[in-house]
Protein backbone atom coordinates (compact mmCIF):
# COMPACT_ATOMS: atom_id res chain seq x y z
CA UNK A 1 0.00 0.00 0.00
CA UNK A 2 2.85 2.05 0.20
CA UNK A 3 5.73 2.53 -1.77
CA UNK A 4 9.21 1.27 -0.33
CA UNK A 5 7.14 -0.31 2.45
CA UNK A 6 6.76 -3.80 1.04
CA UNK A 7 9.82 -4.31 -1.57
CA UNK A 8 9.64 -7.64 -2.04
CA UNK A 9 5.53 -7.84 -2.65
CA UNK A 10 6.06 -9.31 -6.28
CA UNK A 11 7.93 -12.37 -4.33
CA UNK A 12 4.63 -12.94 -2.00
CA UNK A 13 1.94 -14.99 -2.06
CA UNK A 14 -1.39 -12.81 -1.72
CA UNK A 15 -1.88 -14.11 1.23
CA UNK A 16 1.56 -13.38 2.67
CA UNK A 17 1.44 -9.65 1.21
CA UNK A 18 -2.00 -9.50 3.04
CA UNK A 19 -0.43 -10.14 6.45
CA UNK A 20 2.50 -7.89 5.72
CA UNK A 21 -0.37 -5.06 5.35
CA UNK A 22 -1.69 -6.37 8.35
CA UNK A 23 1.26 -6.00 10.39
CA UNK A 24 1.76 -2.66 9.79
CA UNK A 25 -1.82 -1.98 10.66
CA UNK A 26 -2.04 -3.31 13.67
CA UNK A 27 1.37 -1.20 14.48
CA UNK A 28 -0.45 1.71 13.51
CA UNK A 29 -3.81 1.11 15.78
CA UNK A 30 -1.38 -0.09 18.86
CA UNK A 31 0.59 3.21 18.63
CA UNK A 32 -2.03 5.37 17.62
CA UNK A 33 -4.67 4.14 20.03
CA UNK A 34 -8.31 2.98 18.70
CA UNK A 35 -10.04 5.75 20.59
CA UNK A 36 -8.06 7.96 18.73
CA UNK A 37 -8.57 6.71 15.15
CA UNK A 38 -12.34 6.30 15.85
CA UNK A 39 -12.40 10.06 16.60
CA UNK A 40 -9.89 11.16 13.66
CA UNK A 41 -11.32 8.92 11.45
CA UNK A 42 -15.15 8.17 11.80
CA UNK A 43 -14.31 4.73 11.80
CA UNK A 44 -16.49 2.85 13.68
CA UNK A 45 -14.84 1.25 16.57
CA UNK A 46 -15.46 -2.91 15.27
CA UNK A 47 -13.91 -1.27 12.39
CA UNK A 48 -10.77 -0.16 13.89
CA UNK A 49 -11.07 -2.88 16.66
CA UNK A 50 -10.84 -5.20 13.57
CA UNK A 51 -7.42 -3.60 12.21
CA UNK A 52 -5.97 -3.95 15.61
CA UNK A 53 -6.86 -7.94 15.74
CA UNK A 54 -5.36 -8.38 12.06
CA UNK A 55 -8.66 -9.17 10.77
CA UNK A 56 -8.28 -6.95 7.50
CA UNK A 57 -9.29 -9.02 4.90
CA UNK A 58 -12.37 -7.70 4.35
CA UNK A 59 -11.83 -4.43 5.01
CA UNK A 60 -11.34 -2.15 2.28
CA UNK A 61 -8.82 -0.18 1.30
CA UNK A 62 -10.17 3.48 1.67
CA UNK A 63 -10.84 2.60 5.58
CA UNK A 64 -6.97 0.83 5.78
CA UNK A 65 -5.45 4.29 4.60
CA UNK A 66 -7.45 5.96 7.17
CA UNK A 67 -6.41 4.32 9.86
CA UNK A 68 -2.80 4.40 8.40
CA UNK A 69 -3.24 8.09 7.92
CA UNK A 70 -3.72 8.96 11.44
CA UNK A 71 0.05 7.87 12.37
CA UNK A 72 3.04 9.38 12.97
CA UNK A 73 5.04 11.03 9.71
CA UNK A 74 2.22 9.43 7.80
CA UNK A 75 0.43 11.76 4.71
CA UNK A 76 -3.17 12.40 4.80
CA UNK A 77 -5.54 9.31 3.43
CA UNK A 78 -6.08 11.41 0.13
CA UNK A 79 -2.36 10.90 -0.70
CA UNK A 80 -2.27 7.60 0.91
CA UNK A 81 -5.06 6.29 -1.63
CA UNK A 82 -3.55 8.12 -4.71
CA UNK A 83 -0.15 6.37 -3.85
CA UNK A 84 -2.08 3.20 -3.52
CA UNK A 85 -3.60 3.62 -6.32
CA UNK A 86 -0.61 4.50 -8.46
CA UNK A 87 1.36 1.64 -7.20
CA UNK A 88 -1.11 -0.56 -9.13
CA UNK A 89 -1.13 1.54 -12.24
CA UNK A 90 2.30 1.83 -12.37
CA UNK A 91 2.83 -1.55 -11.91
CA UNK A 92 0.65 -2.62 -14.92
CA UNK A 93 2.87 0.17 -17.31
CA UNK A 94 5.92 -1.51 -16.22
CA UNK A 95 4.50 -5.03 -16.42
CA UNK A 96 3.26 -4.20 -19.97
CA UNK A 97 -0.08 -5.80 -18.71
CA UNK A 98 -3.61 -4.60 -19.44
CA UNK A 99 -6.62 -5.38 -17.23
CA UNK A 100 -7.56 -8.40 -19.41
CA UNK A 101 -4.00 -9.82 -18.82
CA UNK A 102 -4.74 -9.10 -15.10
CA UNK A 103 -7.60 -10.43 -15.04
CA UNK A 104 -6.30 -13.89 -16.47
CA UNK A 105 -2.94 -14.14 -14.80
CA UNK A 106 -5.31 -13.86 -11.06
CA UNK A 107 -7.63 -16.51 -12.72
CA UNK A 108 -10.46 -14.22 -13.43
CA UNK A 109 -11.08 -14.05 -9.19
CA UNK A 110 -11.99 -10.33 -10.71
CA UNK A 111 -13.48 -9.18 -14.12
CA UNK A 112 -11.52 -6.90 -16.18
CA UNK A 113 -13.98 -4.04 -15.68
CA UNK A 114 -13.81 -4.56 -12.03
CA UNK A 115 -10.48 -4.52 -11.82
CA UNK A 116 -10.32 -1.22 -13.93
CA UNK A 117 -13.01 0.09 -11.58
CA UNK A 118 -11.04 -0.62 -8.10
CA UNK A 119 -7.93 0.51 -9.53
CA UNK A 120 -9.18 3.56 -10.82
CA UNK A 121 -10.79 4.14 -7.24
CA UNK A 122 -14.69 4.47 -8.60
CA UNK A 123 -15.03 1.29 -6.95
CA UNK A 124 -14.13 0.16 -3.11
CA UNK A 125 -11.13 -2.79 -3.33
CA UNK A 126 -10.98 -4.51 -0.13
CA UNK A 127 -7.39 -5.22 0.79
CA UNK A 128 -7.76 -9.32 0.12
CA UNK A 129 -8.48 -7.77 -2.98
CA UNK A 130 -5.76 -5.32 -3.18
CA UNK A 131 -2.73 -7.98 -2.18
CA UNK A 132 -4.12 -9.82 -4.53
CA UNK A 133 -3.52 -7.59 -7.14
CA UNK A 134 -0.01 -6.09 -5.88
CA UNK A 135 1.30 -9.19 -5.94
CA UNK A 136 0.93 -10.55 -8.82
CA UNK A 137 1.38 -7.08 -10.83
CA UNK A 138 4.68 -6.77 -8.94
CA UNK A 139 5.63 -10.72 -9.84
CA UNK A 140 4.97 -10.08 -13.72
CA UNK A 141 7.41 -7.31 -13.16
CA UNK A 142 10.37 -7.12 -15.63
Amino acid sequence: MLRGEFPDAGEQSHEELLAAYGTVLTETVETVGVEEIVAETGLDQATVTAFADGDIADRTLDEAVAVLATGPNRPDADALQAEAQDILLMGMTTAVMDVESLASGIDDELEPKEIQQKIEGRYPVTLAEYALLHSYIEGEKR
